[in-house]
Order: structure tokens, then sequence, then C-alpha cells
């Protein structure tokens, strides 16, 4: 019933809003007012066929209350994948868990998730003395929670490894959050406007920490902010049991609601987006053909409103707002700045060792194992950490409150995207380039020279970018800040005048013509020209490398984007002297990987499995949903078991090869391509049986990715069966997940 009530409203805010963006879609179409040219190129498909990250990683199943050691895949989508173990993932056979990571935050440690578990359920905290909800069997815990989904526990043996799964989990979210496609010019504005007018009809302006996901994840959020509290008033007191038990069954009570608001929502959305497509050729057809009426009648109505809200917005500008922007700007561009001088550090940095390596290891067929592991730069979560890690600065502080800015999570995880967009069109601008120049150079030298004359020319076209990129983010920023604030301060006086303005809208033309909208533009206007003159003054004085608007980069390459446009480069297909084509299989298992990992030998048993299991008990197959008469419950014996990791991770030599060995190495890594029977293989490791080959670290101080002998560390990618896109012979579908907007099975 709530579903329905609050999808109906929001359909019928989405049916206005489409129309609108629409018209806006088609009048840029004619108009074509677009920005500067950038600079650098833009790689169409940057992850095609490449997996991001995997390795051993320790699970709570609550459903059988045991720690297990899974297999753990991210594919070039960012879901998150579990199996298992190894074996099940190169046998292909369905994973465990499939996890969309949107709306979840990544803990790192218990009294964290403790302390967000006791605030969701108030009144319901475990007294002194009583077990927690979660215990973990190690110091080193990894929780994904998430307001109203499920929650996921997993922990690992070392801190270097959970920092680096922890900056695995965290791109995996900032990827996921991201889930509403920009290249849509109708549908995303659409929705987004929809969104905002909803929940402005409700009172609530700022920005939502909740808009994140694809649509249907939004809608399931915007139900569920208005669902939770009314279930937790209805159910909260009659829980029964201790506290941990009844946070338990909250969580249960609260993610099974979630799944159902999910399918819900998702029907009503899918069933409105194809009414107004179906009305679309119609509507764009009048569009076309009454353009100019329609622009004269949107103008006539927006001067009657201006001469009415104006003179209030202006004063309300001049005393609220004005005499705060520099201070916001400020708060934005120290941060975002040395993020993105970070990025370039790391980009110049990755490609002088590489020039230098090339120099001294062999030329050409150095080159080419570098430049695959350069082309995946931008998302290697790992080596952009630090650019990342800039954005954690990013304090508004009183501004914050003043603005009703719930969270400036919202600016860093946009900043983060720009950053890894800028360093993945660095680096695609600086490999085609090098890749036009092979064909000329003669030797060593030659090609030593090329490296650092392209590098240069990247770097200039990065810095004109980096300024372009980021004066759009600030000044973006800055409204998104200030034009709630604004809409919230003007509605006693303004909105409830609104309505009079309807009538000098002509009826044919009501679709494309809001006065809802056209106000908020009116407001915009208000505030907009000191905004820009805000940055633009931060240019003028080359604050954080800004360039000035009227700066056009001379010398530019007329021809260089002709080349953008040609087929992906392959470097070791083109020029690492492949042998006779390899099977199928073999390909699969192959697949190139963006992080390196240690990945252990996998037996018949998972390692750990015996030690994580109760005396005497026989090794559990845990079911993929929660059974309701079954509550999750931590383990009753956690020292035991951490007494047992120890062992089996300390133990003597007889126990070497079973240890857990996924994270970071800085003396190899183990390829995750051994057959099923090299697993119990004794005695030295023989170089391409696909066990324990060493590899030679990769040249730049603290890099992830290994070099020296032109494999790369296999861990295959299966035909997108990871990502959910199965063919003909699929294996039955989990249950409990859906289709998400990008083909990722999702699970909640």
């Amino acid at each position: 019933e709530k579903t329905g009530k609050v999808l109906g409203e929001f359909c019928r805010c989405y049916k206005e809003q489409f129309g609108v963006a629409l018209f806006n879609s088609v009048r840029y179409e004619i108009e074509g007012t677009g920005g500067p040219q950038a600079q650098l190129l833009h790689r169409k498909v940057p992850l095609e066929d490449n997996v991001i990250y995997s390795g051993n990683i320790f699970q709570y199943i609550e459903e059988n209350k045991k720690w297990r050691n899974r297999f753990c895949v991210v594919p070039h989508n960012y879901g998150l994948v579990l199996y298992e173990n190894k074996l099940a993932y190169e046998r292909e056979l369905p994973p465990r868990v499939l996890v969309n990571s949107a709306g979840y935050k990544i803990l790192t440690s218990v009294e964290q998730y403790l302390e967000l578990v006791n605030n969701s359920l108030p009144g319901v905290t475990p007294k002194s003395g009583h077990s927690p909800i979660l215990k973990c069997p190690t110091d080193f815990p990894l929780v994904l929670w998430h307001p109203y989904a499920r929650h996921y526990y997993f922990c690992v043996m070392t801190g270097k490894e959970q920092e680096k799964w922890r900056a695995v989990f965290q791109d995996c979210v900032r990827h996921c959050n991201n889930g509403i496609s920009e290249d849509s010019k109708v549908e995303a504005p659409a929705f987004t406007d929809a969104i905002r007018m909803y929940r402005q009809s409700r009172e609530q302006y700022g920005t939502w920490d909740m808009l994140c996901g694809n649509e249907t994840q939004v809608l399931s959020n915007l139900v569920m902010e208005e669902l939770l509290p009314e279930l937790r008033s209805t159910i909260g007191p009659r829980l029964k049991g201790k506290a941990p038990e009844r946070q338990r069954t909250w969580i249960q009570v609260s993610d099974a609601v979630y799944r159902m608001v999910y399918e819900l929502a998702k029907a009503q959305y899918d069933a409105a987006v194809a009414r107004c497509e179906q009305e679309r050729p119609q509507l764009e057809s009048t569009i076309r053909t009454d353009m100019d009426q329609i622009i004269t009648s949107k103008e006539h109505l927006a001067s009657k409103i201006r001469a009415f809200v104006l003179p209030k917005a202006e004063v309300c500008v001049r005393n609220h707002v004005q005499p705060y922007i520099s201070s916001i700007l400020e708060a934005l561009m120290t941060p975002t700045s040395q993020g993105f001088a970070e990025a370039r550090e790391v980009f110049f940095k990755e490609v002088t060792d590489m020039n230098m390596n090339v120099v001294n290891e062999g030329g050409l067929e150095k080159l080419v194992e570098y430049m695959e592991k350069l082309s995946h730069l931008a998302f290697h979560p790992v080596k952009m950490q630090s650019c990342y890690e800039k954005m954690d600065q990013l304090k508004l502080e009183g501004l914050q409150q003043r603005f009703d800015v719930s969270s400036t999570s919202v600016f860093k995880q946009r900043a983060q995207i720009h950053m890894r967009q800028q360093m993945d069109d660095a680096v695609y601008t600086f490999e085609t380039l090098l890749h036009q120049e092979l064909g000329k150079l003669q030797g060593k030298d030659d090609l030593c020279k090329s490296i650092q004359r392209i590098l240069e020319r990247v770097l200039k076209k990065f810095d004109y970018d980096s300024s372009t990129v980021r004066k759009k983010f600030f000044r973006e920023a800055l409204l998104q800040i200030t034009i709630p604030f604004l809409l919230k301060k003007l509605a006693p006086t303004c909105k409830g005048e609104l309505a009079k303005f309807q009538e000098l809208i002509f009826e044919d033309f009501a679709s494309f013509i809001l006065v809802e909208n056209t106000y908020e533009e009116v407001v915009l206007q208000s505030v907009m020209k000191d905004i820009m003159q805000a940055v633009k003054e931060a240019a003028v004085q080359r604050k954080h490398n800004l360039y000035r608007d009227s700066m056009v980069m001379h010398n530019s390459d007329p021809n260089l984007h002709l080349l953008g446009e040609g087929p992906a480069i392959d470097w070791s297909e083109e020029y690492g002297g492949q042998p006779e084509a390899e099977p199928a299989a073999e390909r699969r298992r192959r697949a190139k990987q963006v992080v390196s990992v240690i990945q252990d030998d996998e037996g018949a048993l998972p390692y750990g499995a015996e030690a994580l299991l109760q005396p005497g008990s026989p090794e559990p197959r845990e079911p993929e949903e929660a059974h309701p008469g079954l509550p999750p419950s931590p383990p009753d014996a956690v020292e035991e078991i951490r007494e047992a990791l120890a062992q089996e991770s300390l133990g003597d030599g007889s126990g070497a090869e079973e240890r857990l060995m996924n994270g970071a190495s800085e003396e190899g890594v183990l390829l995750a391509g051994a057959a099923p029977g090299d697993v119990t293989q004794q005695g030295p490791a023989r170089d391409g049986d696909g066990v324990h080959c060493a590899i030679a670290a990769s040249p730049a101080p603290g890099a992830e990715i290994p070099s020296g002998t032109g494999r790369e560390p296999a861990c295959h990618q299966r035909s997108d069966k990871e990502t959910g896109e199965h063919r003909e012979r699929s294996p039955p579908q989990p249950r409990g997940t859906t289709e998400s907007g990008e083909g990722v099975q999702t699970e909640f």
C-alpha cells in the first residue's frame, strides 16, 4: 500500500518531467550550445573483458553462524560476486552471493557497526556482558552496512589486506552509487528532477544521501524512508528475545521488506517508463513543429514569474547566500584540486617509472607488458586511493548546517568519479599517441625520448581539461548547496502564489512548460551570476592551477580525436607475439586482472573450513536465503576460531600450502590457474603449471601489479557469467536476485 501510494505520486511527477526533459533535449540538439572541447581522448569501453580484483576473504554466514572462506570476484561492472571457492569459479558453477553495493557503507571496526545497529532500533541496546550482534575472529573486519538492506560481514588476516579490500569495496560502492546513466539525455534528468520535486513537495530540500544506485534502488530508498519509521514503531515493540536477537530479527525484517518494495517499485516504474516511451514520438513531433512557439510561450511565463519572484530572491541571496559563496568555494577547491594534482602525479610517476624500466630491461617487449598494466591505472583501486583520500578533507563545517547539507558524501563521490575519468582519459590519450609513434622509432633511445615527449604533451592537456572539469564541478556543487536553501527560504512567500501563473501556459504546450520548473529557473538565475563570478575570480587569480575561461589551448591536435575513433588497442595481441590460438576456456582463465593478488591453492575443502566447524558437526551447506525461523547469531566460540585461524596461518611446514594468502605481497603472486590436480603437488613450483609461479615486483614503489614474465596474474573472466549476463547454458539463478540497470545481478 505504501509503495503504491509513493510510486503513484512519483510517476505523476515523472510523466510531467519527462515532457520537459524531452523538450530540453531537442532544444539542445537544435541550438547546440556546448562548452569547451576536451583535449584528452575519452575511452568508450574502459574495462571490457577485465576483472578488477579477485581473492579469498572470510565471510560470516548468518544462516549457520560460521565464518567461511569465500572466493570473491569483482568483475568489470563492479558487482561483488562470492563463490564457494576458486575451483567453483573456474568450473563456472553459480555464485553463492551477488551484491550490488549501491547505498552501502564500508566499516572497518565492529564498534562502528554496533553503533549503527544500536541506532537503527532505538531503545534496544545489549547490556554489558551480553554477547553483541557480531564478533570477529580477527582484528581486521570489513562490514558492508546498509540502512535498509541486509548486511555483509567479512574479515581478513592482516591490516594490509584490510586496506586493499577496503579500497576495492569503496570503489564498488562509488561505481554502483553512480548507477543512473548520464548517457540518457531524457530519462535520467526526468527521473532525478521527479525525485527532487517529490521530496520538495514533502518539505525535504537539500542533498539526499540515498540518491544512489539504479532507478529502482533509488525509488526503493524513497519508499523505505517513509515506510521504515512506521514499521519500526509497529513491529519494534513486538520483537522478542535478548537485545542482540531483536536486532538481528529487525535487520531481517527490514531486508525482507526492502526486497518486497524493490520488486513492487520496479514493476510500477517500468510501466510508467513504458507509457512515456509510447507517447514520445507524438511529443517529439509536436516539439519540432512548434519549437519557436513553445520557447516564446516559456519566455513570456518566465518574465511574469521573474517580476514576481526576483526582488524577493535577490534580497535573500544578498543577505543569506552571497557572503558565504567564497567560503564554500574555497572549502570545495582545496581537497578537489589536491586530488586532481595527486592523480597527475600518479600518472607522471607510473609513466616515468615505465620509461626507465623499458630502457633498462628490454625495449618493445617490456613496453607491451607495462602498457597492458598502465592502460588500467584509473581502475586500480589501491593506486588511485591516494587521489580519492584527498576528498576526505572536505569539510563544510558551519556552512553545512546553515545550508541544510545532510552530508558531503555526494560531493566527495562526484569529485572522485571525475578524478578516475580524468586519469583514464590521460592514460588513453597517452597510449593512443604512443601507439601511433611506435612504427617510426629506431631503438631504445628513440623510444625513451618519444615516451617523455608524449608524456609532457599529455600532461598539458590534462592540466587544461582538469581546470575545465573542476570549474564545472565547483559551479554545480555551489548550485546544489544554495538552490535548495533558497527554495526553502522563498517557499512561504512564493510557492503558494505560483498557481495563478498556470493560466499563462497554452494547453497544447502544457506537457513541455511547467510553472514549478520555470520558477526554479528564475531562482537559479538570481544566484548564478554570483557563483559564476566567484569561480571566475578564482581562475583569474590562478588559484589551484585553474585556467581563465578565455584561455584556449593553442597548438592543439586537430587529428587527435580521429585517432580516438579507432578500435581499442590490444598491446599483447599486436606486439606480444602471442602463440597459436588458445582454447576459449584457457583464454577465459587468463583474463586480465587490474589489481594483483596472492591467491591460495584450492583443495577439496576451502581454507579453514575444518577449523571453523564446531567439533563433531558435519560440513554445512548454507541456504542461499535466510530462513525466517533461524535468526543468525555470531559464533559461540570466537576465541577458539581465532586460535584455529592462527594455527592454520602460522602452523608448521606441513600446512604451508593451506595458508590464507589473499592480499598484497611484495615478493610475488600466485597465478590463479591451477588445475584441480595441481593443488596437492609438493616440492618446488614449476613455471607455467599455474602454481606458485614467482613474478618480479613492479618497478614503481608500492605498485600492485607485478611484472617480469609477460604474463598477467590469471583470474579468468568467464563470458560475463559473474555479471549476471548469462547465455543459453546459464546455471540456475540464485534466489533473491534481481536484474540491475547495468546487467549486474544484485542481491540486497
